[in-house]
């Protein structure tokens, strides 16, 4: 390992429609460089906002069986997996439902724009065999679920395989090669829901992955009822009695995201699934009640 430097070097950057922060002992501007460039090509790959990426592609082919390389695949395969683990709530199919609902607009859409909507979703529809991809009609693909914690893990996988110990910061979604060059953990701040700008918790990772899933990015109170931005595969609407947010610290990044995305989609569920997998979490409920194994006595 390189000897690192006492305090790590900080390098921020905009991708992935949010902030990005790397923090890496000793790293050199090319290494730095070289993990921006990184984010970079997974947005132009896998961005569903990118006409030209590889998602959109696949999409206006719908219909069609296509080929997909090793790593589409592995992004595959692991949607597949959340969409089984989740009981089919997790589903890359249902960025579909955004086409009835708006809620820059805080719209409530006509239950017919629902089931218009609702009628593209469906993982179990898509022919799948770990090689070629086929969308039914009028169905897409969003990673927008996945991506940004696949982004984190493979950044600080090319920092240790440089040497090197850092975290990577995408937007909340986080992960880390280890603890920091002095054997500490990373003190990572978990946002709060309401919106104070505050941390509502403040949370030492030593290795794997910490991402948060709430309902506080997007989102729309309509007569004393709130409607978030995460929706249900099953109804087109949004999931009732969810968490206001939901964190985990797991393996990978992109684990800690699903699992925390699921337990949103679980609504009054959540916490029980998430006690019952054994991973450290904390959850902040619609009345704002803390819980979880991360919660700090």
């Amino acid at each position: 390992m390189t000897e690192p430097d006492p305090k790590p070097r900080q390098y921020h950057f905009e991708a992935m429609g949010g902030p990005c922060d790397l923090a890496v002992f000793g790293a050199p501007d090319s290494l730095l460089q070289r993990l921006k460039d990184e984010v970079v090509r997974l947005e132009q790959r896998y961005s569903r906002y990118r006409p030209d990426s590889l998602v959109s592609d696949i999409n206006r082919k719908a219909g069609t069986a296509q080929s997909v390389d090793a790593e589409c695949a592995g992004l595959l395969n692991y949607a597949d997996h959340c969409y089984r683990l989740s009981d089919g709530a997790f589903d890359v199919t249902a960025g579909a439902l955004r086409r009835a609902w708006d809620f820059k607009q805080q719209r409530i859409p006509d239950p017919a724009e629902i089931a218009a909507a609702q009628a593209a979703v469906g993982w179990e529809r898509v022919e799948w065999n770990g090689e070629q991809l086929r969308l039914e009609p009028g169905m897409e693909l969003d990673f927008g679920g996945i991506v940004k914690e696949f982004a984190a893990d493979r950044l600080v996988a090319l920092m240790a395989e440089a040497g090197y110990h850092g975290m990577a910061n995408l937007a909340g979604d986080i992960a880390v090669t280890g603890p920091k060059s002095d054997g500490c953990p990373w003190m990572l701040g978990v946002r709060d829901p309401r919106g104070t700008g505050q941390a509502m918790a403040s949370v030492a990772l030593n290795q794997g992955g910490l991402a948060s899933s709430g309902d506080y990015e997007r989102g729309f109170t309509h007569m004393g009822a709130r409607y978030s931005h995460i929706l249900s595969p099953h109804t087109g609407w949004p999931v009732t009695d969810a968490p206001r947010s939901v964190t985990v610290i797991a393996d990978h990044c992109i684990m800690a995201g699903s699992l925390a995305t699921i337990a949103m989609l679980k609504g009054k569920d959540a916490e029980s699934w998430l006690v019952k997998l054994e991973v450290p979490f904390l959850l902040c409920d619609a009345a704002m009640n803390v819980s979880g194994t991360l919660v700090t006595p």
